[in-house]
């Protein structure tokens, strides 16, 4: 499955961080966004930090996807849909890198709140099936499935980003 950027003119970072494996992102001087400012967000399914997180989430980033909805995610509304997709993002990304460090357990737990957080989204949410590609409900099932059953990861260079999901999100 092609995996299509949605800002190929962004640079991913030099090494997709897994805790203990690289320096740590933004505490280490020598991580890849250390003393990098953060950018103005607003929370929004068509803000560039979205399409920024989809990016990052589809190629396997997911430590640095995680960063960028949190973002979103602190500015959103509280009690907002918006601020639950985001969360049950988030926690998806954390599932990611959960699965890349082999701790399944974790990836499941993970998984499963993002899951359950996703089909609270039960009410028409049409924009963020759009933003997503898939209704919420159905991220939430794949998401499950793909941690209780864990991909074989094949063998990568430090710091070599692997998508462990066997879908993306889509386009908005």
């Amino acid at each position: 499955m092609k995996r299509l950027r949605l800002l190929p003119h962004r640079s991913f970072p030099g090494y997709a961080y897994l805790p203990g494996r690289q320096p740590h992102p933004v505490r280490d001087p020598a991580g890849h966004s250390y003393r990098v400012q953060p950018v103005p967000v607003s929370a929004s399914l068509d803000s560039d930090e979205f399409a920024w997180g989809h990016d990052l989430f589809n190629f396997g980033y997911y430590w640095e996807a995680h960063e960028a909805w949190e973002g979103l995610w602190q500015v959103a509304g509280r009690g907002t849909p918006l601020r639950a997709l985001l969360k049950g993002l988030i926690l998806l990304s954390a599932a990611g890198v959960k699965i890349r460090e082999g701790k399944r357990t974790a990836a499941m737990r993970h998984a499963g709140r993002a899951a359950g957080l996703l089909r609270q989204l039960r009410i028409p949410h049409q924009p963020f099936s759009d933003a997503l590609g898939m209704s919420p409900a159905l991220l939430a099932d794949l998401a499950e499935a793909t941690a209780s059953a864990p991909p074989i990861l094949q063998v990568t260079a430090p710091g070599q980003p692997e998508p462990v999901f066997d879908f993306h999100l889509g386009t908005h």
